[in-house]
């Protein structure tokens, strides 16, 4: 309490005490001892009216003890398993967490993680990818502001997210290793990376690039094979020794035939190779017969301009040409979509010839379009002309059913600059995007496509979508969701394919540890998405023949299978309505290579790097007791005794309001009783 609250608390009660003594005992008629209770009464009355004024505050502290908090951590992954380190990683695990002595110095928390992490329930050593960075990560988020170090147990093998080793360096707890597998070094052959483009074209050469590694000290030499079916397509020998651990080989395969095309690469095992799962790699690509030519017309230079070729050209079944409006002319046979973006003046030609041959279109409009010539050179459309231009966010129509569209976070896309007015579409279509005002989501159409004179055409009401390509690495730290958005909008535009009441969005191959997710979307008799559908995929094994039948759930707003962990080949699939004769069919192939087996050793050199950089220390599976004792030794660990401070105002004392109504009440009753009043 601060000097002058009690200096004031002072005056008050001398105060109080002056008033009482002035009412009842300057020139008094009582002459009994009642005028000194009534005197009492009145300057507690007057004191307290007083107190409630001043409003002193009262201060109290309550003390706790805070342990620290010890993180622990094990890899779920197949090579834990694969390694044979699962037992020993449980026993390790029940080893920490049920140590009473642990539990009296820390708060323990457990989890597990492969390419996500989990509160640790139970440990099966299943999960076809690890990522130990993003653990590592979201500890260091989570425990910011504790002391709380971190024992991971995991064999440093990681298959999934950035590079782990260079984590420490943004996390303040100290990390402490648990190495789970063999740290002797044995020699082994193993195909490190494999590169190749997923896409190529019918009779064109593909490049393969191979990166081979070898680990011992021996001169051995080997042979590196490249097989399609039961035929020898590459093949090269290959020398290594203890300076030349590694070599890039690079070759170039010709693409007979259409179609997914699978090879497979083998690096000839040594004799003494202990694991040589890592010496053999399939991969995939698909061989179409065409690409698929885009003009995007332009009279401004504009940065949306490099995004949209960025974005279309990321499928490589895709080229876009950047032109003017003149050089389209003479071209205009040579593309499959016209992509016109901020049209004036100068388009007048091109859009009576696009109007003339019936060709798709994608219009981009903007703060420079002349709608004047755009509402006057074709009737689907209509702006209201104000000269005038706003910013619009955009907001999802679940409801579009055109193509399936995945949620890409649009409340957090910037703004587009728009025609201030409404944009009015006179023949059938749907809203893929409606406009929105400070968080206001309006029926005004910001993206919207259509189909008519047997010919397909989108339009964006707005400039600036370079932001949005943007904005979309800033969420994900990748421009792969923003790009096939594009993709499918521009693929929808440059097929002429009728429209289906159930669509399906998948692909043509699967490599072994990628997750195998099939997305549908289902319409009724008047093309309205039905959220309430019941519908299954059936999928056939045609190796084997074997059937299996599997429900789709609806997740953000389309039915989602995820077949993740389904063995390698080929596989047809029928996506049905449950209770009426609608279907849709597709094929896909599933690689076989399972990345969890690549390993022979734990990674030692990384785990020690990962515990050096944190002020920690690693340890073997051996250790535990070891690493039990110096987490209890550590001074950096010590339970911390923490104080919480209350300020309680006066005025919320209600016992005070009680003691002023009753000393009050006491004064009116004695004097009404005595027939003072």
């Amino acid at each position: 309490m601060q000097k002058e609250t009690i200096i004031y608390i002072t005056i008050a009660a001398i105060t109080a005490l002056l008033l009482a003594l002035f009412q009842y005992l300057y020139k008094s008629k009582f002459k009994n001892n009642l005028k000194y209770l009534l005197t009492a009464l009145r300057a507690i009355s007057i004191f307290g009216i007083l107190l409630l004024l001043i409003n002193p505050k009262f201060e109290s502290f309550t003390y706790f003890d805070e342990k620290p908090t010890l993180v622990v951590a094990v890899d779920n992954s197949e090579s834990i398993s694969y390694l044979k380190q699962d037992e020993k990683a449980r026993e390790v695990a029940n080893a920490l967490t049920n140590s009473s002595e642990l539990n009296d110095r820390f708060n323990i928390q457990t989890y597990s993680f492969g390419k996500t992490v989990k509160s640790l329930d139970s440990l099966n050593f299943n999960e076809r990818q690890s990522n130990v960075a993003l653990a590592l990560k979201q500890f260091g988020e989570v425990y910011a502001n504790q002391t709380a170090p971190i024992v991971v147990l995991s064999d440093g093998n990681q298959t999934y997210g950035a590079d782990y080793s260079f984590m420490a360096k943004g996390i303040k707890q100290p990390i402490y290793p648990v190495i789970l597998g063999d740290s002797t070094v044995h020699s082994d052959l193993s195909i490190k990376q494999l590169n190749v483009n997923r896409y190529v074209y019918l009779k064109n050469k593909f490049p393969v690039e191979i990166i081979t590694n070898y680990n011992g000290n021996e001169a051995i030499t080997s042979e590196l094979k490249i097989w399609s079916g039961n035929t020898i397509v590459f093949r090269k020998t290959l020398q290594f020794n203890a300076s030349k651990s590694s070599e890039i080989v690079s070759t170039a395969l010709t693409a007979n035939s259409v179609g997914v095309k699978t090879y497979r690469v083998e690096l000839v095992a040594l004799d003494s190779e202990k694991n040589k799962v890592n010496n053999y790699k399939n991969f995939g690509v698909e061989v179409i017969d065409q690409k698929t030519n885009i003009a995007l017309v332009y009279d401004r230079m504009h940065p949306d301009l490099g995004a949209l070729k960025k974005a279309i050209e990321s499928n490589e079944q895709r080229s876009v040409s950047i032109i003017k409006p003149k050089e389209l002319i003479d071209k205009i046979n040579d593309f499959q979509l016209v992509i016109l973006y901020q049209p004036n003046n100068n388009f007048n030609t091109v859009l009576k010839t696009i109007k003339e041959q019936k060709i798709n279109t994608f219009v981009i409009t903007g703060a420079t379009t002349n709608w004047n010539i755009l509402n006057q050179s074709q009737y689907y459309f209509k702006q209201k002309i104000t000269n005038q231009t706003e910013n619009y966010q955009p907001s999802l129509n679940r409801n579009y059913g055109v193509f399936i569209v995945e949620n890409l976070d649009f409340n957090s896309f910037p703004p587009l600059i728009a025609e201030f007015g409404a944009l009015q579409i006179s023949v059938p279509h749907e809203t893929l995007l409606f406009k929105a005002v400070n968080g206001i989501t309006t029926e005004d159409i910001l993206l919207a496509t259509f189909e008519a004179d047997g010919t397909k055409h989108a339009i964006l009401n707005g400039e600036d979508i370079w932001r949005w390509r943007a904005q979309s690495f800033l969420n994900t730290n990748s421009f792969n969701n923003f790009d096939e958005f594009i993709n499918k909008l521009v693929q929808y535009l440059s097929s002429n394919k009728k429209r289906k009441r159930i669509n399906i969005d998948y692909k043509s191959f699967y490599n072994g540890n990628d997750d195998v997710i099939i997305t549908a979307q289902y319409f009724n008799k008047n093309f309205e998405f039905d959220n309430s559908a019941s519908l299954s995929i059936v999928l056939k094994n045609k190796e084997d023949e074997s059937i299996r039948e599997v429900p789709l759930l609806l997740n953000n707003g389309n039915f989602t299978v995820d077949l993740s962990g389904i063995k390698a080949g080929l596989y047809d699939f029928t996506v049905k309505h449950n209770s009426e004769s609608v279907a849709a069919s597709g094929s896909f192939q599933v690689l076989e290579y399972n990345v969890e087996q690549q390993f022979l050793n734990a990674d030692l050199t990384k785990l020690r790097s990962l515990a050096v950089n944190s002020g920690g220390e690693v340890y073997f599976i051996n250790d535990s007791e070891v690493l039990i004792d110096n987490l209890l030794n550590d001074n950096r660990y010590r339970t911390i005794q923490k104080s919480t401070k209350n300020i309680v105002p006066l005025i919320d004392w209600k016992y005070l309001l009680g003691l002023i109504a009753l000393s009050l009440f006491a004064e009116w009753f004695i004097r009404k009783y005595n027939g003072l009043i």
